[in-house]
């Protein structure tokens, strides 16, 4: 039995239909995670804020405070699943915790992994690299405050981070390189 999600859009491709889905529902065969989104029952837990982020979005990734926490570099626990798309595609409408953030297209693959979702079977999502998530805390520090990008800062380097790896994925990205160079002067 597959844990990954089924939507109403592959149904058909995986040989039944909307209709049966919504009817399994009912019936107990499914957990319903969102519109158009189920889980066979009995599944194993999974986070279903990222489920459904994923099965609305597969370019979704993980970004900003959520992305820091993934990474033990903040303190702070998120409200919500804070995840990026590319800038001039469609917001989906979600139904679990989830804060969409539009990124620049040319720079949204920029330290940019994926990752597998525990509890399912292939379901991946994407996560930015530590270094990539201090860059956006300095380039969107208005948003998430200072302290927030210098306590990633200093924990990333408290384990041994590499600051030209992060000078260089700073360099590509929109404001992020003249404040992230300043706070290494006064940390290093």
């Amino acid at each position: 039995m597959t844990h990954d999600p089924l939507t109403s859009k592959n149904a058909v491709a995986l040989g039944t239909s909307k209709a049966r889905l919504s009817r399994g529902a009912r019936s107990g065969r499914y957990d319903r995670i969102a519109r158009g989104i189920y889980r066979p029952s009995g599944a194993d837990p999974a986070d279903m804020d990222l489920v459904e982020a994923a099965a609305r979005r597969p370019d979704a990734t993980i970004c900003l405070i959520s992305a820091l926490a993934h990474h033990g570099l903040t303190d702070e626990i998120p409200v919500a699943l804070d995840v990026a798309i590319p800038r001039g595609t469609r917001i989906p409408v979600a139904e679990g915790a989830i804060v969409w953030h539009v990124f620049d297209k040319a720079s949204f693959s920029v330290g940019r992994e994926e990752i597998s979702i525990p509890g399912t079977d292939d379901l991946q999502i994407g996560l930015y690299s530590p270094e990539r998530c201090i860059a956006d805390a300095y380039r969107l520090r208005g948003e998430l405050g200072y302290e927030t990008a210098t306590h990633a800062l200093r924990t990333w380097l408290n384990r041994g981070g590499r600051p030209a790896l992060l000078v260089e994925i700073a360099a590509q990205l929109p404001r992020a390189k003249a404040p992230l160079m300043q706070a290494l002067s006064t940390l290093t």
